[in-house]
């Protein structure tokens, strides 16, 4: 039982006593820190108290793309922290190859009756992709947040990290350490998110008085295989520092220069984007760009309460600053030899 109190109150942010009062019945005790109580008993996996099991935690659907990015797993976290201070209880729906889809997700939550979705990833990022299930979330009127850059004609409010800044960040990293055949490895060409870094690639170069070469721009899925059979051109092809648009995508390229015999930064820097879990760790340990996930969470979870509670908010997009964390995989430039093409 003392254990089951601490862990509630620390989730929640109260004291243990706040906790034994809800528990027990009594007074003195608001009404949102009494729902926030019981969604952190649900979502910690305890037993309600008996006279308690009636009252149901509202609830909001978390749908990712996926959980093998860590960076997924880490939005999750912080987001259903917040949800379960603010009383909801989160529904996480996660795709998987040949699994449900996104629209099957909707149509399951809408089932539950769920008082709004946060998608944190997703197909409103992608040009092509089906939005029908998108368009019908907005003619029901339910509240929905959006994380991460997403297609201009969707209406919902979003939060994303600024991928200008991202961009000018790591590309001002390898050229100040003298890297002038920078690529770029970038995710699908209808991927927003990489449509904003190119474009902010471009206007850095352009700034810089730098060749951004075509042939040094290469698109991929956001996976690791993926990520090295793409890096792969840009080694034959003579770069010599890969900015990326994931971590995985980072790591892929990494194992890419090392099949050829090449070194980690010593013939080619890497830099990633997100700073996942782990990337301190990784050999050698990643530079990369941090997407500040707690704000961006906690703004999200702040976005979907009020819009549930009725209140206006803005519908532009709300840009957080990332941070570049400076790690092993750069260094300063050096000659590579022209053999190591096509090798």
């Amino acid at each position: 039982m003392s254990r089951r109190l601490s862990d509630v109150a620390k989730k929640v942010g109260v004291s243990e006593a706040t906790v034994s009062r809800v528990l027990n019945g009594k007074p003195g005790v608001s009404q949102g820190t009494r729902d926030a109580v019981l969604t952190a008993l649900d979502v910690l996996g305890y037993e309600r108290p008996t006279k308690l099991r009636g009252s149901r935690g509202r609830l909001v659907g978390l749908v990712l793309p996926e959980l093998v990015n860590p960076i997924f797993p880490a939005f999750a976290e912080v987001i259903g922290g917040a949800l379960a201070q603010q009383g909801y209880t989160p529904v996480l729906c996660t795709r998987t190859a040949g699994g449900i889809t996104e629209a099957e997700y909707i149509d399951l939550l809408l089932q539950q009756q769920v008082s709004g979705v946060i998608f944190a990833g997703g197909f409103y990022a992608e040009r092509e992709a089906d939005h029908a299930h998108y368009r019908r979330l907005e003619e029901l009127g339910l509240p929905v947040v959006l994380i991460n850059a997403a297609i201009e004609d969707l209406s919902f409010p979003s939060v994303a990290c600024d991928d200008l800044v991202a961009m000018e960040q790591a590309l001002g990293h390898v050229v100040s350490l003298g890297h002038e055949r920078v690529g770029l490895l970038l995710g699908p060409a209808d991927h927003v998110p990489s449509e904003r870094k190119l474009a902010a690639a471009r206007r850095f170069a352009e700034r810089a008085g730098l060749e951004l070469d075509p042939d040094l721009v290469v698109h991929s899925q956001y996976s690791l295989e993926s990520g090295q059979a793409a890096a792969n051109r840009l080694v034959e092809r003579g770069a010599t520092a890969i900015v990326c648009a994931s971590d995985p995508l980072a790591l892929g390229a990494i194992r890419a220069v090392r099949r050829v015999g090449l070194t980690c930064p010593g013939d080619v820097s890497v830099v990633g984007f997100d700073d996942s879990a782990l990337m301190n760790s990784t050999d050698p340990a990643l530079t990369t760009v941090r997407q500040p996930i707690e704000p961006m969470g906690r703004a999200a979870v702040d976005l979907l309460a009020a819009l549930v509670d009725g209140s206006d908010v803005p519908r532009d997009e709300l840009l957080f600053e990332p941070e570049l964390v400076v790690r092993a995989s750069t260094a300063a430039a050096r000659v590579r030899a022209k053999s190591v093409a096509k090798r």
